[in-house]
């Protein structure tokens, strides 16, 4: 019992120190596998030698109790996250939760949108708006979105400084206040540049004028001095109809879904996508290697000589 409570609190140390986790979740884990620590203890199992039958003995048992479907499922995140990184830790030579399936009817997959649907959408920024000007813009948009994975309202209320001098990398402001960087592609920053020679022409016009100069990378006479997320949403859905898809089909966090499923389609590494993504959980993250998964069953079924036609 006591290794147990010591392998929690490693755990949930290790976590707050290289993941950023945010409090609640750090309190949340720590209530789950203080319960499921309870639980061995009374079946006189221990997190270093019990296996995957035990671990679902007591999701199960926590059926039985009636707890609700997402409490389970909680729990089950919980515990598969501290099995992995005792297995990573060398405390384990297996890891017994990482085959245990979800409770109940499986979490939604996030849309996304393919790359070739995305490439038609950055095309169509290319011929969406009414003045060259909102055509840089509109690019440069569509570029940092899918370079970045960035959300909508961290996209749009970028401040200018943060991306001035050709950077590789620019910091963002996200959820909680956090800050991380990440990085940008070359097409990303060719539009960003094309966009800042335009804004600063039209921050000369303005100081020239005596007006104050902007503050946002993307700004508008509004209120909060950029372009708002309406807008941007109603904007990508001009994109949409130029590009011929389905508008109800694309919107800014379809983006932000289609950046992360084709960055793992690529490759990167789970925890690479989780701190682009600003998510505090990994387990936010790793619904998009169902969304990988569900793409690979549909490409056998739709091109393997067995199936059927």
């Amino acid at each position: 019992m006591q290794d147990d409570i010591r392998w929690i609190s490693t755990f949930l140390q290790a976590t707050a120190a290289e993941a950023g986790a945010a409090r609640n979740t750090l309190m949340a884990y720590g209530r789950d596998l203080r319960d499921f620590s309870d639980w061995c203890g009374r079946k006189q199992l221990d997190f270093a030698t019990l296996g995957q039958d035990q671990i679902e003995a007591y999701l199960i048992d926590l059926d039985a109790q009636g707890l609700a479907r997402a409490t389970r499922a909680r729990r089950l995140a919980s515990i598969r996250q501290m099995f992995r990184f005792a297995y990573a830790e060398g405390w384990r030579d297996n890891d017994p939760a990482s085959r245990i399936a979800g409770p109940g009817k499986a979490a939604k997959l996030p849309q996304t949108l393919s790359p070739s649907e995305v490439t038609a959408l950055l095309d169509a920024a290319r011929r969406t708006g009414r003045t060259d000007a909102d055509r840089l813009r509109n690019i440069c948009l569509m570029e940092l979105l899918y370079a970045t994975g960035l959300r909508v309202t961290e996209l749009v209320s970028l401040p200018v400084n943060a991306v001035r001098g050709d950077p590789r990398m620019i910091m963002v402001n996200g959820k909680g206040n956090k800050d991380r960087m990440v990085p940008l592609s070359d097409p990303a920053r060719t539009a960003l540049t094309a966009w800042l020679a335009e804004w600063d022409r039209q921050a000369s016009k303005l100081r020239a004028a005596r007006k104050p100069e902007p503050k946002a990378l993307f700004p508008s006479r509004g209120k909060a001095g950029h372009l708002s997320r309406v807008g941007f949403f109603l904007l990508l859905k001009d994109m949409a109809i130029t590009a011929g898809l389905d508008p109800a089909r694309v919107s800014p966090h379809v983006l932000r879904h289609a950046f992360a499923t084709h960055m793992l389609e690529g490759g990167a590494d789970l925890r690479a996508i989780q701190t682009l993504l600003g998510h505090a959980d990994i387990g936010t993250t790793e619904i998009y290697t169902h969304v990988l998964e569900e793409r690979l069953k549909a490409l056998v079924l739709d091109h393997h000589p067995l199936s059927d036609s």
